[in-house]
């Protein structure tokens, strides 16, 4: 059965109700979920500022879904139009509320549309009715009343409704059975629990004799007669008349059908010819409704929508005045929306109507067609105010998360270009009118390109002028007379000023797009392009001609405020980013740190009850129970205080209203409110907004924030407030992993911040960069030896022990081969050796196996090994990526060649197999890194021709390299040259060097530090000493001999500290069988400590306990015959290297923290006691005795590599 709520009753075959629970009720009938809806439909539509005329329905008709008010609950419901009629007051709708189950009677013009967002849950209210009954009513005939007789009927007497009331008012638990299902109805068995007795009510109904059964089932226990019920489960008792005494029993008898027949002693002609029935009492028929308001239920009668139907056209009679049947005639008053209103700050000296549409933006026609052709969407929000500023000629800055997009000023700023006013003005003189100034090379060619696209060559000859840092490069430089814009960079811009500044005399637009960059990488660049723009356009022969300076940026930055305040006039400012918006408008941020059970203390303390001006203070939290909490803490104090939340929407207008009221000095208003209710409010004046509540986004952080835009400085027109807005940020031990965010906005806004905030902030980020031990080196900190924000980069920026461990030389001279050049600083490459090189065995093994076979793959699989066919040279590659093929018959995948390093498309059918003899060989490509070399101008990306250049000239060429450094499988060279030999000598001379080739382009510069950076970053971790290389090479032959350890101890103290620094790890293995063979190369890694471990045995198990309390960065990686573990405690690197006696099954072994200690489960390969752990002794690995049991005395000895040596087995 199915659990039912019924809401309202108006016959035994209308009942409106809700499941509940039973089986096949699908999740929408959460009530959670309709709460939600109602709190969202309520915010919305109480909206203070929202536009009305918006929201009205055009036509009204009837089955029209749309949203109405029901002032009995004070709230918006969805609702269907069920009819229309004329009232008094204009046309009036009758409309029936589909989550309630109730009609209401309402204007027209108070009917809203229903937005699609509030029609993604079904309607909550279900039509059913009693399955297989039919109404009876009593039929007296005869003159004088003399007979009576039950007779089927097409309505249900008003008695049987009553009748039904009753049982529900008396049942504890509804219960249904689904009969049918029909279009607009549910066919239902309803069974009540009433009194520990549960009955069927369309039994009761049937036995009471007010319905009869017409259903198959009724006639096959009918007998002859047609209309006879059969005997169904009764209650003891009449419920009608006897409705006190029903409940005063206990329920638990049952009488038979037989003793419910008409009572001889009830009257049926009584009283002045009233006729008075004992069971079908003569009422008005349906004229009650009967409602059901909550659990346990209680019943009241309201009159019914007929009625209401009756007094209004009543009414409508005795008030003849002429109606307005005219839906859409109401007058309504249309009220441009103000930008503000939607988080939008615009400050302007002119009114400025935004462009909604391409049709009328301020653009030439052939953009126009252009944006057209590639299926522009139309200007967002930020162009449709920007593009008119830009058009009109006016200074404009614009802040928009879509900043770094041309198209937010290009396309007006051409057109307002091409007016035949600016060239007659300008037509004297030849030089660029125009410079658009980008932050680097790469956006540069983004803009020309867009302005190539504009079809504009014809006009405006645009022309980009990069300059590096050659000595008669500015020198050089022509610019064409007919060049009207200029697209560089700052420092380029800086170095032809140098030298042709007469070129500039007729600039009058300057564009600074990314200007939060510009700004923050070449500072002095801008403050002297900004002075020489301010010369040439103050001259008096320019008083007639155009100036403008548009900057267009993602982020507010102090130096803006100077360019408005210096060197614009009237400026337009637009800011789409309300976060950014404070900071224009210089809200002043107060940070106060508290405990979480402590913060209704500390709001108390931080508010002003006594100011000097007048305050308006918003207090913000996330709840309905934190603003009822702290209404009544503010309450308390002399300051007016206001509530308002998603349970009180009611109340906005009345908040509202006195929010606005004006105050005095000295007066202080506290409003205290949720998120939910914060913008529908519509609040722009507040002084002070409190953040009780943590924000949680950066979205709804500048929301709350913009509820004090009317506070904001105006820089547009050179007005600062004596008494800036204040924000007020409770920060609780709840909010530490969002401190690391706040603090990157604070700090753009010079506050004073806690030093216990800060410290706080570096252990929060110092544990994000902990999460990142399975990421990659970041590419930037590896090319130069540092990352502009290592805060946001998604990559590793601290050395690991493990991940970094050196798997090529960390020291001496190479021959390296670039064959792939990524940068002009980074590139791949292999190291050839002196003696035997090993690719060239395998390149020469695999031309002569696929002369004779070349068999395609079978199958591409992401990870696997195949070779490749190019010219003549046959490539081992590893497939990275496998596209959904479909119904493509080929299809390229991505792979990486193992021993170039390149990483490029390849067809799927040129794939071939690769046999297993070329899978030992591991790849031989690596990563080098030339140091002390980076761009120029700030950039951290190498201009393409820098790149071009180097490639032709060392790929493909020995060169010898200096290691410096050796991370992973990166070696950084400093320096590397190409040397040749002189024909019939044994003379070599350098030829060049690779450093000196980069920066002679002129675009690239000296980075010294950059070795610097990288031993510090090495620091953190360890103190990093280079082992003397001859020494290594005096103990090599002893470590291949296995004499390491008496070495180990005979060597001097510093030598041994060294040695310390030294360890075996295996190099990457392409396969299985390369894994099984654990080659081992030696690299220089960071000294590491030993855990001390103890370990005991079982049948099949074997138990290490490492003793280390709470360690971090753990690692465990199991090997048939060898365990490595890894860990740090304290920043202080632990190691254990275990190769172990027997042999482990290593897919089945595992490791789990136990007493903030880690413990190892090894399970042998085979079962039986171990005479030793391990190989060899160590003094860090012994016998754990106080598991060890009495019955297991065996001699058992660990044994392990001495600390720190080297072990040249495989």
């Amino acid at each position: 059965m199915l659990e039912i709520n019924l809401l309202k009753v108006e016959n035994p075959s209308c009942l409106w109700g809700r499941f509940v629970k039973g089986p096949g009720i699908e999740a929408v009938e959460n009530k959670k979920e309709y709460d939600d809806l109602q709190m969202k439909m309520n915010l919305f539509y109480h909206e203070v500022n929202l536009h009305v005329q918006k929201i009205k329905l055009s036509t009204i008709e009837s089955g029209q879904v749309c949203v109405v008010y029901w002032s009995a609950l004070r709230s918006w419901c969805r609702a269907i139009v069920e009819s229309l009629f004329l009232g008094t007051v204009g046309t009036q709708a009758m409309c029936f509320l589909v989550d309630h189950g109730e009609r209401v009677i309402v204007n027209s013009d108070e009917i809203r549309a229903l937005l699609d967002t509030f029609l993604q849950l079904p309607f909550w209210v279900r039509k059913f009715q009693l399955a297989g009954v039919h109404p009876m009513t009593l039929h007296v005939s005869g003159d004088c009343l003399e007979k009576a007789e039950l007779i089927p009927s097409t309505q249900w007497d008003s008695s049987a409704t009553r009748y039904l009331h009753n049982l529900l008012q008396a049942s504890t638990e509804m219960e249904a059975v689904l009969c049918e299902t029909q279009a607009d109805c549910t066919a239902i068995e309803l069974y009540l629990t009433v009194k520990n007795v549960k009955i069927c009510v369309n039994d009761d109904l049937v036995s009471k004799k007010f319905a009869y059964f017409t259903s198959q089932k009724a006639h096959q226990t009918s007998g002859k007669n047609g209309v006879v019920d059969r005997s169904p489960a009764v209650l003891a008792c009449d419920i009608f008349s006897e409705t006190q005494n029903f409940l005063a029993t206990d329920g638990c008898t049952v009488r038979s059908l037989s003793d419910f027949r008409l009572r001889q002693q009830d009257p049926i002609v009584h009283n002045q010819g009233e006729c008075t029935f004992s069971y079908c009492e003569v009422f008005i028929k349906n004229s009650f409704l009967y409602v059901f308001q909550k659990v346990p239920f209680v019943f009241t009668e309201q009159p019914t929508i007929e009625e209401e139907l009756v007094c209004a056209r009543l009414l409508q009679l005795l008030n003849p005045d002429p109606l307005n049947t005219d839906v859409g005639s109401s007058e309504v008053t249309i009220v441009h929306t103000d930008p503000s209103r939607s988080g939008i700050m615009v400050h302007s000296a002119f009114t400025l109507d935004p462009c909604t549409s391409l049709a009328n933006a301020p653009i030439t026609d052939t953009f126009r067609r252009i944006l057209m052709r590639n299926k522009y969407a139309g200007p967002s929000v930020a162009e449709s105010y920007c593009w008119p500023a830009v058009a009109r000629g006016c200074d404009t800055v614009l802040i928009s998360h879509s900043g770094d997009q041309p198209l937010t000023y290009i396309p007006p700023f051409l057109a307002h270009m091409q007016l035949s006013s600016v060239f007659s003005a300008l037509s004297a003189r030849t030089g660029p009118i125009a410079v658009i100034l980008c932050p680097g090379w790469e956006k540069a060619q983004t803009v020309i390109d867009l302005l190539e696209e504009s079809q504009t060559f014809q006009v405006l000859h645009p022309m980009v002028i990069l300059l590096g840092l050659g000595k008669d490069e500015a020198k050089t430089v022509k610019i064409k007379n007919d060049c009207q814009v200029v697209v560089t960079t700052p420092f380029s811009l800086v170095r032809l000023l140098r030298l042709h500044c007469f070129l500039f005399l007729r600039l009058c637009h300057l564009a600074l797009d990314e200007v939060d960059l510009l700004f923050s990488r070449a500072p002095d660049e801008m403050t002297i392009i900004l002075q020489h723009f301010q010369r040439v356009t103050a001259s008096e022969e320019r008083v007639s001609c155009p100036r403008q300076i548009i900057a267009v940026g993602k982020r507010w930055s102090r130096p803006l405020e100077g360019l408005l305040l210096n060197h614009m006039s009237n400026p337009t400012v637009v800011v789409t980013v309300m976060e950014e918006a404070a900071l224009y408008g210089n809200v002043h941020q107060i940070i106060l740190l508290c405990l979480d059970c402590t913060k209704i203390s500390v709001l108390l303390g931080a508010l002003d009850f006594t100011p000097d001006v007048a305050q308006k203070t918003l207090v913000i939290t996330n709840s309905a129970e934190e603003a009822e909490n702290v209404f009544k803490a503010v309450s308390n104090t002399s300051a007016f205080s206001l509530k308002v939340h998603e349970e009180l929407t009611y109340q906005f207008d009345f908040v509202t209203e006195q929010w606005k009221k004006p105050i005095g000095p000295g007066t202080h208003v506290i409003l205290v409110t949720t998120n939910e209710c914060m913008k529908s409010l519509g609040i722009c004046d507040a002084t002070c907004v409190v953040h009780y509540g943590f924000p949680s986004s950066p979205k709804l952080f500048g929301s709350r924030l913009f509820c004090m835009s009317q506070n904001f400085q105006n820089l547009s027109d050179k007005v600062t407030t004596s008494h800036p807005a204040k924000s007020v940020l409770l920060l609780s031990e709840r909010n530490a992993r969002h401190v690391t965010g706040v603090l990157r906005y604070l700090k753009r806004t010079e506050a004073s911040l806690p030093p216990e905030l800060l410290h706080f902030a570096q252990g929060v980020l110092r544990a994000k960069e902990e999460q990142k031990s399975d990421k990659p080196l970041c590419r930037y900190l590896k090319s130069f030896g540092f990352c502009r924000d290592s805060s946001v980069c998604s990559y590793r920026h601290s050395i690991s022990p493990i991940t970094d461990q050196p798997l090529q030389p960390d020291s001496g001279t190479i021959v390296v081969l670039p064959l792939f050049i990524k940068t002009a600083s980074v590139y791949y490459g292999r190291i050839v050796s002196k003696k035997e090189d090993r690719y060239e065995s395998l390149a020469a093994a695999m031309t002569t196996y696929y002369a004779a076979e070349k068999l395609g793959a079978k199958e591409v699989l992401e990870g696997g090994l195949y070779g490749v066919q190019e010219d003549e040279v046959y490539h081992r590659v590893r497939v990275t990526s496998v596209p959904d093929k479909g119904e493509w018959m080929f299809c390229s995948v991505r792979a990486l060649f193992l021993d170039e390093g390149r990483e490029q498309e390849v067809k799927s059918h040129q794939l071939l197999q690769l046999p297993a003899q070329f899978h030992t060989l591991p790849p031989q490509a690596l990563e080098i890194i030339v140091c002390r070399a980076m761009p120029i101008d700030a950039e951290v990306k190498w201009n393409p021709k820098v790149t071009r250049a180097i490639s032709q000239k060392i790929k493909g060429l020995q060169h010898q390299a200096k290691v410096v450094l050796c991370l992973g499988n990166t070696v950084f060279v400093d320096p590397m040259v190409r040397m040749t030999r002189l024909p019939g000598l044994k003379t070599f001379i350098n030829e060049y060097n690779v450093h000196a080739e980069i920066l002679s382009t002129g675009m690239g510069t000296s980075n010294p530090q950059h070795l610097d950076l990288l031993n510090e970053l090495c620091q953190w971790r360890a103190q990093q000493n280079l082992f003397p290389i001859r020494r290594l090479k005096n103990m090599s032959r002893s470590i291949l001999t296995g004499s390491n350890t008496t070495w180990y101890g005979n060597c001097s103290a510093s030598d041994r500290k060294a040695l310390q620094r030294v360890c075996v790890w295996p190099s990457t293995s392409l396969g299985p069988s390369f894994l099984q063979s654990r080659t081992y190369i030696i690299g220089l890694v960071f000294f590491s400590f030993h855990p001390q471990i103890k370990w005991f045995q079982r049948d099949d198990t074997v138990t290490l306990n490492i003793k280390l309390r709470e360690p971090v960065d753990q690692r465990c990686e199991f090997f048939p015959d060898r365990v490595v573990y890894s860990a740090c405690v304290n920043d202080r690197p632990y190691r254990a290297d275990l190769e172990l006696h027997s042999n482990i099954t290593a897919e089945r072994c595992s490791w789990e923290m136990k007493c903030n200690e880690p413990v190892i489960r090894l399970v042998k390969q085979e079962r039986g006691d171990w005479k030793m752990l391990l190989k060899q002794k160590s003094a860090f690995v012994s016998l754990d005795f106080d598991r060890f049991e009495e019955d297991e005395k065996k001699t058992s000895n660990g044994k392990i590599l001495e600390p720190f040596a080297l072990n040249s087995r495989s």
